[in-house]
């Protein structure tokens, strides 16, 4: 058996193909049953974010990782020769360190956000409802959550760190200094805000933009009911609600844009820009993946559009703050998943112990046999079962020494030529080696 992991983030992959490759919760289970559906995928996962897309695999075989980028590249209609170059694959020590990384938030975009914990939690729930994971990669996704809380509560890397919406806001920040020459993040008082979707990530916009400054805004969304609701949380803010088909009147009198909805095409193109011109000053901020704007929505004159991979300049700000805590986590990430690769290099052992189980249980049961026969037919019950735990127990009792050794920590090629020895000695099969 081999884990592997096959995917792309932001750091191989531009928005514009990672939006490509995008599983929402909608299409989330026929992936998982297309990936299941594939003989040598015995067990599966799919971690789908604004900024990674990784699928999560316990295969038969190391070269069906082939299979996943088939699937891969059907999924998003990009040709296999195209997707190629964005796509990374690792393999058992790799995949599992990866995993550990990304719940950990040391593979995020912004080191340390706490987004990316709830997303993995989320991948092991989905795994379990949807009987996609079974007893090993079911263990990995809950050694990932479990690091992912370890790091947090014993490092300081989360403190502080800056999650993908706070990170657009302070990058709407630093325009605006830009604008006026400054070069520190300005706040945001003066500025007509609009937010566009009022899911989990519009929430946190608000938050943010509350923090920074904003003391009032305008909520866009398909129904106003929620936006509504929202609004209700942020009593100190001056919020309007207006559905999305006032989203033209907003454009028209906002100066900045946020836009977070999980709507599978752009809402804000550039011909629905140019309607609305002229256009004096709009910046807009997308951070949906798929994205919620075109690219060339910056050729409108008078419009600035900025999408998740602009927020690299905000993240080398808050970066270098946080290098040491990163260490000491990286620390712990490698001491769990050395425990997890104990505990997975131990299976090994169970096929031969079970095979070496039942072939002393075999004799136990032929000697059984011969004993009670030679005891005649006076014996009772009780005393047949008496006799019978007795050499269960003698059995259970010689198993234990060798079950507690080959299942516990140990180097991987003493492991196998220790099994090897138990296979020439019992008459078993063969080990199996990968």
């Amino acid at each position: 058996m081999h884990i592997a992991v096959i995917g792309l983030s932001h750091r191989t992959a531009p928005v514009e193909v990672r939006e490509r490759l995008s599983i929402t919760d909608e299409t989330l289970p026929s992936s998982l049953r297309s990936l299941l559906a594939v003989q040598e995928v015995q067990e599966a996962s799919i971690l789908s974010t604004c900024n990674r897309l990784e699928i999560y695999a316990l295969l038969r075989h190391a070269d069906a990782v082939a299979t996943i980028a088939h699937f891969l590249s059907e999924h998003s209609g990009l040709p296999a020769a195209e997707l190629r170059p964005h796509l990374f694959v690792l393999r058992h020590e790799e995949a599992i360190d990866h995993l550990l990384r990304v719940a950990a938030g040391l593979d995020s975009l912004v080191q340390g956000e706490g987004q990316i914990l709830a997303q993995v939690k989320k991948m092991a729930r989905l795994g379990q409802e949807h009987k996609s994971t079974g007893p090993i990669l079911g263990r990995l996704l809950n050694q990932a959550v479990s690091t992912g809380k370890r790091v947090r509560s014993e490092t300081r890397l989360g403190t502080g760190a800056v999650s993908i919406s706070s990170a657009a806001v302070e990058l709407a920040q630093l325009k605006c200094a830009q604008e006026r020459g400054e070069q520190q993040p300005v706040g945001l008082a003066e500025e007509q805000v609009a937010v566009v979707g009022c899911g989990r990530m519009g929430r946190l916009l608000v938050q943010h933009l509350a923090a920074k400054g904003c003391t009032a805004l305008t909520l866009v969304n398909r129904t106003t009911a929620r936006a509504e609701a929202l609004a209700r949380d942020f009593p100190q803010l001056a919020i309007r609600c207006v559905g999305l088909e006032k989203l033209d009147e907003e454009l028209r009198r906002a100066s900045m844009v946020f836009t977070s909805t999980a709507a599978a095409i752009p809402m804000l193109t550039r011909s629905r820009l140019e309607r609305l011109a002229p256009i004096h000053r709009l910046k807009l901020f997308d951070i949906g993946v798929p994205r919620n704007i075109t690219a060339d929505v910056a050729a409108v004159d008078g419009v600035a559009a900025y999408d998740v991979d602009d927020l690299k300049e905000v993240v080398a700000r808050n970066q270098e703050a946080r290098q040491a805590e990163a260490k000491v986590a990286e620390g712990l990430v490698h001491q769990d998943a050395e425990d997890f690769l104990t505990w997975w290099d131990g299976l090994e052992a169970v096929p031969v112990l079970n095979r070496l189980r039942r072939n002393l249980d075999q004799v136990r049961e032929q000697e059984l046999l011969k004993a009670l026969s030679r005891m005649g037919p006076d014996l009772s019950a009780r005393e047949k079962n008496v006799v019978e735990a007795l050499s269960k127990g003698i059995i259970n009792k010689v198993l234990h020494g060798p079950v507690t050794r080959l299942r516990g920590p140990m180097e991987r090629q003493k492991r196998l030529e220790q099994l090897q020895v138990v296979c020439e000695l019992f008459d078993l099969d063969q080990v199996e080696t990968s």
